[in-house]
């Protein structure tokens, strides 16, 4: 039976497909976006992929420079960020077709991005936190499910998404355990409004990670994904690699009793949060014996590097 792709993301944006290409830090760049947008799925990056208001600001215009197709922004929206403000700003001026909000509380981006006619999708991994953003006026939430890369959540998606659907009336997106056509189509069925996927446009020749990075999403597989506390302050999502057995995914003692205090919690989180990222970025584009590499299950399904083009086209008929 012929899959329908005719949904509120596809009509709502002008693509072929309901696909996300999604978010993912220090991965995501302008080539792996264009490559997306021209083989019918749209895409977003992270606002913190770029150091400097120019940075960011240059990034959106090369991408509209090659292609008209419409684009997002990631943006982290709570206290460790504190680049947010100008990053809105920005997108709201260069004016990209719909921002992502992650963690904290977008009000005010939905608020701003609603006056330029911009789509704000705002990430959640529950149903209390959905109806929130569905209150302040979200356009669609991610649904952020247990198979997800990164930061995930902690139900199903069948639970999950089943549980959007009963307690909230915006359009879903689901995010996590697409990683093939058969899985595509399995998502659509539960009803959402499209899909966003991440770790397999890892693999891809657009993307500027090492070659060893690339490898390691081949070579291993979904029962080598694990959680760690050690890198950003909330558990994350990485592969297995002997390095992460030899140091652990726990925090430490100490990090654990800080957490728990009301007044050093920010703080100490974004301290872990910059402690990781650095250690991420470095094994990311080089090879070192500090392979932190994150990823999710959809691993599983990696057999090749590919060309953003042909993951899409796995992904939407299954070639």
């Amino acid at each position: 039976m012929q899959t329908n792709y005719n949904t509120w993301l596809t009509k709502t944006l002008g693509i072929d497909y309901p696909i996300i290409l999604a978010p993912m830090f220090l991965v995501s760049n302008t080539k792996m976006i264009i490559a997306a947008l021209e083989s019918g799925i749209t895409a977003a990056f992270p606002a913190l992929n770029y150091r400097t208001e120019d940075d960011l600001r240059n990034a959106i215009r090369e991408i509209k420079t090659k292609t008209n197709k419409p684009f997002g922004v990631n943006l982290i929206v709570n206290a460790s960020n504190p680049k947010a403000k100008w990053q809105l700003d920005i997108c709201l001026q260069e004016h990209v077709a719909f921002i992502i909000t992650s963690l904290g509380n977008p009000k005010e981006v939905i608020e701003q991005c609603h006056q330029k006619n911009i789509l704000v999708l705002c990430d959640v991994t529950d149903v209390r936190y959905a109806k929130k953003v569905e209150q302040l006026g979200a356009d669609a939430v991610i649904a952020v499910n247990n198979q997800a890369g990164g930061h995930c959540g902690s139900h199903s998606a069948e639970q999950l998404i089943t549980d959007l659907k009963n307690n909230t009336t915006i359009p879903i997106i689901s995010a996590g355990g697409i990683s093939n056509n058969e899985k595509l189509k399995q998502h659509l069925e539960l009803g959402v409004a499209g899909v966003s996927v991440g770790t397999l446009f890892i693999a891809s020749h657009e993307a500027d990670v090492s070659p060893e990075y690339k490898q390691a999403l081949i070579d291993y597989k979904a029962k080598d994904i694990v959680l760690t506390e050690k890198l950003s302050g909330s558990p994350l999502t990485v592969i297995n690699t002997p390095y992460v057995q030899k140091t652990g995914t726990k925090a430490s003692w100490l990090e654990r009793m800080l957490l728990k205090n009301k007044w050093l919690k920010k703080l100490v989180k974004m301290l872990i949060f910059y402690r990781g990222m650095k250690q991420i970025e470095k094994a990311t584009f080089s090879h070192t014996y500090q392979t932190v590499w994150c990823a999710g299950p959809s691993i599983e399904d990696v057999k090749e590097v590919r060309s953003g083009k042909e993951i899409v086209m796995g992904l939407t008929n299954g070639s």
